[in-house]
């Protein structure tokens, strides 16, 4: 099932480190099948307050992004950019085609009524 590395970034000065990360970050996660989903592009705050930048990565599957992320690759990559930019990342896997929310919903409604089934 996909995947995703998906980073909200704080706006951050320029500085040449950042350049090297991103011209070198593709070749780290091409490997493991990823590709940028989201990179670079304006987003629309619609609720709630979100400044910096959004980055999307897709992977096959939650194990492809874990290997990308632990890989000596990435680790050996990763402080060009955490040392110049703060941000949070998170990997999280999809969900399949055909989802539909009804044991989400079933957990909420038990929830509110206490834990009763």
């Amino acid at each position: 099932m996909t995947a995703y590395a998906i980073a909200k970034l704080q706006d951050a000065a320029p500085h040449p480190e950042v350049a090297d990360y991103i011209e070198r970050l593709p070749a780290t996660f091409e490997p493991y099948g990823g590709r940028f989903l989201v990179h670079a592009t304006p987003h629309e705050v619609k609720e709630g307050h979100w400044p910096g930048g959004v980055v999307m990565i897709g992977f096959p599957g939650i194990a492809e992004a874990r290997a990308w992320w632990d890989s000596p690759a990435y680790r050996e990559l990763a402080p060009l950019r955490s040392r110049h930019i703060d941000g949070d990342i998170i990997l999280v896997e999809g969900v399949p085609e055909d989802y539909v929310p009804t044991a989400a919903v079933r957990a909420i409604r038990e929830a509110a009524a206490g834990g009763a089934a």
